[in-house]
């Protein structure tokens, strides 16, 4: 029998913030300056949904230390500049808060100046506050459990009752690894292929999340407790 529904942890960039967009385009520019040329494609593939300082790590095996933090630091001041100008909420996340009857939290690979930052600049930073973990806080980013664990832990929820609404591979199989339930959210940049498998609902616009939560959760003795989408 499923457990109840105590928490759902959200994954800020791409799930919340309509943020990777613009991060893919930066990376790209990034690539074609300092020296690994590669398409959005291969860049979502490997920087989509890992924490910072796993992104920097690849830059660095492949093109030096010092360059790396060159990356960096012109990504920094080029992503801060759209997000001031360009950046929105995920098409119908406000909706989705609205309904919610149970408990939320953020846990995203981002720091939390950047969660700051963009969540304030979308407005929805009150709505989290004192609630939002970053993988700076754990050892080991996403694919690993920790950072959800953690998550849970700091608002007193078993891994069982808790659902995860992510947008990447890593992120799902994080969900995965820490037992609990996995929404991947394919209306942005991840295909869906790419976030399906055991235990994970994929869905394609986030209007859809309230119902799939609510199917989600343990059916009493008259029945089914809401619509179901197929588990992939």
């Amino acid at each position: 029998m499923t457990s109840p529904l105590d928490l759902v942890i959200f994954d800020c960039d791409g799930v919340l913030v309509d943020s990777e967009r613009l991060a893919l385009r930066i990376n790209v520019q990034l690539g074609t300056e300092l020296g690994w040329v590669m398409s959005e494609r291969e860049i979502v593939d490997r920087f989509l949904g890992r924490s910072q300082r796993s992104v920097h790590g690849q830059i660095a095996e492949r093109l030096g230390k010092e360059t790396a933090d060159l990356w960096e630091d012109r990504y920094a001041r080029r992503m801060n500049e759209a997000i001031d100008a360009e950046l929105t909420e995920v098409d119908g996340v406000t909706e989705v808060l609205d309904s919610l009857g149970v408990p939320f939290c953020i846990a995203s690979s981002g720091g939390h100046a950047k969660m700051r930052r963009t969540l304030g600049r979308t407005g929805l930073y009150e709505r989290f506050a004192g609630r939002i973990f970053s993988a700076t806080e754990v050892s080991r980013g996403k694919p690993a459990p920790d950072l959800f664990l953690h998550a849970a832990a700091s608002m007193g929820a078993g891994p069982a009752g808790c659902a995860v609404v992510e947008d990447s591979q890593y992120g799902v199989r994080a969900a995965r690894a820490a037992g609990m339930r996995s929404f991947g959210y394919a209306g942005g940049l991840t295909p869906a292929a790419w976030l399906q498998g055991p235990g994970t609902v994929v869905f394609q616009d986030m209007r859809e999340l309230p119902a799939l939560l609510l199917g989600s959760r343990p059916h009493g003795p008259g029945g089914p407790a809401g619509p179901q989408r197929k588990r992939m």
